[in-house]
């Protein structure tokens, strides 16, 4: 079985900031958030976790995972996606003319990434090869995988396992420490 996990609480969630791949530690909300999902799905078997290398998908699964034996390893492709010049910026929905908030409102008319942001095909590479490499061989053997990452990183892993168009990139929007099974 393979199922998600978004990051807990960090402070740049907090105050509304893209992250995208800037590497900010999750807030003291965010670990109790990780410890408490470690609480409430502590039934649910995993025999290993996939995680994202920035810190704050890192924090999360070993506070999750505290206490059982589950390795982590982490992956350079489920880092999150790229934001490019706008990672950092605060409020984005509310600036009219903001370029990224095309991506999350009508995400199959962002064809052209931002400046020094990842493209929608950039992206899907990456997480599909991480699928086709290590989960799709690992789930044909039973095993049960967590991966812990990011909300437009996961939405592209659900996207491409329930075969989702474009236009439907954010029907499976996770919440900080929502466990999804795919």
């Amino acid at each position: 079985m393979l199922y998600l996990m978004r990051h807990g609480k960090t402070e740049w969630n907090q105050k509304h900031k893209l992250q995208g791949r800037t590497d900010i530690p999750l807030c003291e909300e965010g670990r109790i958030m990780a410890e408490n999902a470690g609480k409430e799905y502590g039934d649910v078997h995993f025999d290993l976790c996939y995680c994202s290398p920035l810190i704050r998908a890192q924090e999360t699964a070993q506070l999750m995972l505290q206490g059982r034996d589950v390795p982590v390893i982490t992956d350079d492709r489920l880092t999150e996606m790229g934001f490019g010049v706008y990672e950092g910026i605060e409020n984005c929905f509310l600036i009219p003319d903001c370029p990224v908030n095309v991506l999350f409102q009508a995400p199959e008319q962002y064809t052209v990434p931002v400046e020094g942001g990842e493209s929608f095909e950039e992206l899907f590479a990456r997480t599909g090869s991480f699928l086709q490499e290590i989960i799709y061989p690992q789930l044909e053997q039973n095993k049960d995988i967590l991966i812990m990452g990011h909300g437009a990183m996961n939405a592209s892993i659900i996207c491409q396992v329930k075969h989702l168009p474009l236009q439907e990139f954010w029907t499976f929007k996770l919440g900080n420490c929502k466990l999804i099974r795919v």
